[in-house]
């Protein structure tokens, strides 16, 4: 009889506890698939005498972090207690001793990804990382394998759950966001500290992650241009609304001839573009493909079981190594690939400037623009006479540095109060 293959487990918060009950529930199942039996040796968790939801034998329970993942009789660790260290050093020693490992930390991987690969490479492990992004999507096995005839040329994706149904909710109920804000902490999507959610940092590390697998390079969080949602309006969300299009927090990672974009921020995208319709705390990722086309990978983005679901995944990939006898899985980046600087990056832009009623203040505007090559497309002005007014402007294609200089500009003008605001716009019209 094929012996177990025995778990190690580091951490039982809500995503932990949900591998321990698919691994009881699905047992069956998941010996079938793994070829042989699972078996739970060890649990790595803060507080051992605490009650828990999940029903485990309290011997399999321990305080130490380092006595579980060090143990020589485990053969797949799984890590999901997130943070940096103690998780770092415990991995990595892990997986040049050998030992695969299952990872859903997304800050771990975009800022330590390469040690963690060349850990596996010293030591013939296996690096499984889809619980890393997007809950219970499998987007991360799609780069790495399902799309290996492609050169991907474009990735768009919702993968914070927090802010889609922030701006869901400012959408759909027209409430400011420090009122959409306070709905997701009272349902549970948002921490007391959302910072890590609308500011976009957690979103840049999945994009990281994401990028390095579509574009079989390395990149860490840092590389990654971000911007948060706090500062968006209910104007400017009906402002998009009355041009046909809604605002999502989009992570961008695009291919430009050998150098890559990689940005996080508030865009504008057409109402029935795809991403357009994915709400509340779901999550979304948008690929395209030169060989295949267009796809959407779409799902819940976090979550106990969703994430679990992509945990399981993993370690039944890591056990039909272990059988098989073959080197662990490791997504590895074959080439250098330069991060496009944001300022020559290329887009549209929708701009909101308040300006006072005064003949010859749009011709003033538009001169300016044209000057630094910003060439507007459409344009509507909202607000009455003899009061200050909202020149809304939907440009061409512009490069930012060029449209940067000329909103300084534009602000030096006497007739303008003040640029409002300024959103990317993505999806309608070829990049």
């Amino acid at each position: 009889m094929t012996r177990p293959l025995e778990i190690a487990l580091l951490g039982l918060g809500t995503v932990g506890a949900g591998v321990a009950e698919l691994l009881q529930r699905h047992a069956e199942l998941l010996a079938e698939r793994a070829g042989g039996p699972l078996q739970l040796r060890r649990v790595a968790v803060r507080d051992p005498d605490k009650p828990r939801d999940v029903d485990l034998d309290p011997d399999l329970l321990c305080g130490d972090p380092t006595l579980v993942a060090a143990d020589p009789e485990i053969d797949v660790l799984v890590e999901v207690m997130g943070g940096i260290e103690p998780a770092r050093t415990l991995l990595c020693e892990a997986l040049r001793r050998g030992v695969h490992v299952v990872t859903a930390n997304k800050e771990l991987l975009a800022k330590h990804g390469a040690e963690l690969r060349e850990a596996a490479l010293q030591g013939g492990a296996g690096l499984h990382c889809e619980a890393a992004v997007a809950g219970g999507i499998p987007i991360v096995k799609a780069l790495a394998e399902s799309l290996s005839g492609n050169r991907v040329q474009a990735l768009y994706g919702i993968v914070n759950g927090t802010t889609n149904f922030i701006l869901t909710r400012m959408t759909q109920d027209k409430v400011g966001f420090a009122e959409a804000l306070k709905q997701a902490q009272d349902l549970g999507y948002a921490e007391a500290n959302p910072a890590a959610d609308v500011d976009g940092d957690d979103a840049a590390s999945k994009l990281a992650i994401l990028a390095g697998l579509a574009f079989g390079a390395e990149f860490a969080s840092d590389d990654v241009y971000r911007a948060g949602i706090g500062h968006l309006t209910p104007t400017d969300i009906q402002a998009a609304a009355d041009l046909g299009h809604v605002i999502k927090l989009l992570a961008i990672a695009k291919d430009r001839d050998g150098q890559v974009e990689l940005r996080v921020h508030p865009t504008m995208i057409p109402a029935d573009h795809p991403l357009a319709a994915v709400h509340g705390a779901y999550n979304a990722v948008f690929v395209h493909g030169d060989a295949v086309g267009d796809l959407m990978f779409y799902g819940r983005g976090a979550g106990r079981m969703p994430t679990a679901s992509a945990v399981l995944a993993d370690i039944v990939d890591a056990a039909q190594d272990l059988r098989r006898g073959v080197s662990g899985r490791i997504p590895m980046p074959s080439r250098r690939l330069a991060v496009l600087p944001m300022t020559e990056v290329t887009s549209r832009y929708y701009l909101a400037i308040q300006v006072a009623d005064q003949p010859g203040v749009l011709g003033a505007i538009a001169t300016v623009l044209g000057r630094h090559q910003v060439s507007v497309a459409s344009m509507i002005q909202k607000g009455r006479r003899d009061a200050p007014v909202d020149l809304l402007f939907v440009t061409h294609q512009a490069v930012e540095r060029q449209l940067l200089a000329a909103l300084e500009e534009v602000a030096g003008l006497p007739q303008v109060e003040r640029i409002a605001q300024v959103i990317r716009v993505e999806g309608s019209e070829e990049a």
